[in-house]
């Protein structure tokens, strides 16, 4: 009697719906990435050409195939909003998580603020088509961001079923013009004499710097993490959807590169703003062109979209465990959303929106992701080390471990050596922010965290917690 009256006395915690399935999962994963087959990708080609271009679409599938894997068996067990951070929380330390956490918001608001640029630039290109050159491409930027914290305001439901909507005909489009142009319904047939003139116009440097954008094919993935508290059953949905979505990414960008590469000079296409409308247009099918220039808008919709649903769970996590202000950790009371953090990366993503080039705010957003992907690979060995395989009960059991793990590690030291090349101002600059924030943390934040209420998972607690 008297346990009732003390639990009816306290307030409730509002808690985050689960709702999720497999293929939401799935939704939100290619969601986030498949714009990167629409935009993005190309200028690795730009940096040593068609083969390189291949080359680097291969090598980043590998490189994500491994964070696919590491990250279904311990988010499958780690089953918290966070994704990433919560991992680094139960496994790590606290200045890992905040370090994690707040390369996640980044990564995925700068992401989001490409995503918007993209949008704009293709309704000014279609408006040029038209005759209607010199559109105002900022009111398209700000609408479409606003548009998507509002869908994401409101639920995560909703949310993530109009991006398997959306994601699920933007990637039947890269199969229409794949299909269309393979059967000969193209006015421009598939050329590749370049790779053989001309394989690779800056040897091998070029080759090593086109990483830099391959990874854009996949950037993302990771994302499925996030949404690990509303998922119905973490262990099974997690890794299927993870997974799932890998491939299907591997498949796309695949055909993206031999279409694009046939199709476009690889000169022209190294800088290209919409690689695959591009594509479409040279058929000179009008219908490819109508479905492709949907298939562009919808993914980059989708894209923003599951960036501002990851952003603002990460963001949400670190308010809830006193990484941040626990004013950002509150839950909407009607549509159980972490709308304060929503809100507040908003600004954010419009100011990198409306104010900084595109391909700054996709290297920024690959820096902080590669940032991420370095620390997995630590995380995967902790975790094993801490947790042996049958010491608690694993969704999911990645195989060949720690092959994955070694095979990670040295593209992701690959890869920064490639953004070094052609952006090794930003790098630095992008060091010292983080190194400036690790720093605010550990003198003016950790005192507020509370460590031993983080570790929330049913298992034997490490030392220190």
């Amino acid at each position: 009697m008297s346990n009732s009256n003390v639990n009816a006395g306290q307030p409730e915690r509002l808690q985050l719906l689960r709702v999720l399935g497999p293929a939401h999962i799935w939704a939100l994963g290619v969601g986030i990435v498949l714009v990167g087959e629409y935009m993005g990708w190309n200028f690795s080609v730009g940096k040593g050409g068609m083969i390189a271009g291949l080359v680097a679409c291969w090598v980043a599938g590998l490189l994500y195939t491994c964070v696919a894997m590491i990250d279904s068996e311990v988010t499958s067990t780690v089953a918290a909003a966070g994704g990433q951070y919560a991992q680094a929380k139960h496994i790590v330390g606290p200045l890992m998580a905040f370090n994690v956490g707040l390369f996640l918001v980044m990564a995925y608001t700068m992401l989001e603020a490409g995503n918007a640029i993209t949008i704009g630039f293709l309704l000014d290109t279609v408006a040029g088509l038209q005759g209607h050159s010199g559109l105002n491409q900022q009111p398209f930027i700000v609408l479409s961001i606003m548009f998507l914290a509002w869908l994401n305001y409101r639920g995560v439901l909703a949310t993530l079923t109009f991006n398997l909507v959306i994601t699920a005909i933007a990637f039947l489009a890269i199969i229409a013009l794949f299909l269309v142009v393979q059967l000969g319904g193209s006015a421009v047939q598939l050329d590749f004499s370049a790779v053989t003139t001309d394989p690779m116009p800056y040897g091998w440097v070029g080759i090593i710097a086109a990483l830099h954008f391959g990874l854009w094919f996949y950037l993302g993935i990771e994302g499925t993490c996030q949404a690990a508290e509303e998922v119905r059953s973490p262990a099974r949905s997690l890794p299927y959807g993870t997974m799932a979505g890998i491939m299907t990414l591997l498949i796309a960008a695949t055909m993206t590169w031999y279409v694009c590469s046939g199709l476009i000079p690889w000169e022209y296409l190294g800088q290209a703003g919409t690689p695959l409308f591009d594509a479409a247009r040279v058929t000179g099918n009008t219908g490819l062109m109508v479905l492709l220039f949907v298939g562009t808008l919808f993914s980059t919709l989708a894209s923003a979209n599951g960036c501002i649903n990851d952003a603002s769970r990460a963001w949400f996590s670190m308010g809830r465990d006193r990484y941040l202000p626990i004013w950002f950790g509150a839950v909407h009371p009607v549509y159980r959303t972490p709308y304060r953090s929503i809100v507040f990366l908003v600004p954010i993503a419009l100011i990198f929106a409306l104010g900084a080039p595109l391909d700054q705010v996709v290297t920024f957003s690959i820096l902080s992701g590669l940032l991420g992907y370095t620390f997995m690979t630590f995380n995967m060995v902790m975790f094993r080390n801490k947790w042996p395989l049958g010491s608690i009960k694993r969704g999911y059991v990645h195989p060949f471990h720690p092959l994955p793990t070694i095979v990670l590690l040295l593209l992701c030291g690959a890869a920064y050596f490639a953004v070094f090349l052609g952006y090794g101002t930003q790098l630095i600059a992008m060091t010292g922010f983080y190194i400036v924030a690790s720093l605010w943390f550990h003198f003016r934040r950790y005192r507020y965290v509370r460590r031993g209420d983080q570790f929330t998972m049913p298992w034997p607690r490490p030392e220190g917690y």
